[in-house]
C-alpha cells in the first residue's frame, strides 16, 4: 500500500468501535474520514477508539477532524480515546496545544500517546 494512501479499518467489538487509520490524513482524505466514522461517533452506546500507529501525516484538516470528534462524543457523554499515536503526530499534537485535550488528564478521552 502507499503510505502516503488514506485507509481506514472498523473492526466492530461488542463493547466497542475500533477505527485503524493508515496513511495521510488530510484535507484529501477528510470526506472519506466523516463519512465512515460520523456513524460510529453516533453510536454513543460503545466506546470509540481511533488507531493512530499507521498514520504517517496529519494535517490541520486531520487534526481539527479529531477534535470536533472529541467535541461531539464528549457533548453526548460518550467515551472515545486514541491510541497509539506515533511520535512525529504526537509532536505535532503538543505543538497545537491539543495533546490537552487528549491527555488522561483531561477526562475527556480514555488515553492517548505512545503504544498501548
Amino acid at each position: 500500500m502507499d503510505r502516503k494512501r488514506f485507509h481506514i479499518v472498523h473492526d466492530e467489538q461488542p463493547d466497542r468501535h475500533m477505527v485503524y487509520i493508515k496513511g495521510e490524513l488530510d484535507l484529501a482524505a477528510a470526506e472519506q474520514f466523516q463519512r465512515a466514522v460520523e456513524p460510529l461517533a453516533n453510536d454513543t452506546t460503545k466506546l470509540l477508539v481511533i488507531h493512530l500507529d499507521e498514520l504517517t501525516y496529519i494535517d490541520s484538516t486531520g487534526i481539527g477532524m479529531l477534535v470536533a470528534l472529541l467535541k461531539t462524543r464528549k457533548k453526548q457523554g460518550a467515551r472515545f480515546a486514541i491510541e497509539n499515536v506515533p511520535p512525529k503526530v504526537q509532536r505535532l499534537f503538543d505543538l497545537t496545544g491539543v495533546s490537552y485535550f487528549f491527555s488522561e488528564a483531561n477526562d475527556t478521552t480514555e488515553r492517548i500517546g505512545g503504544q498501548s
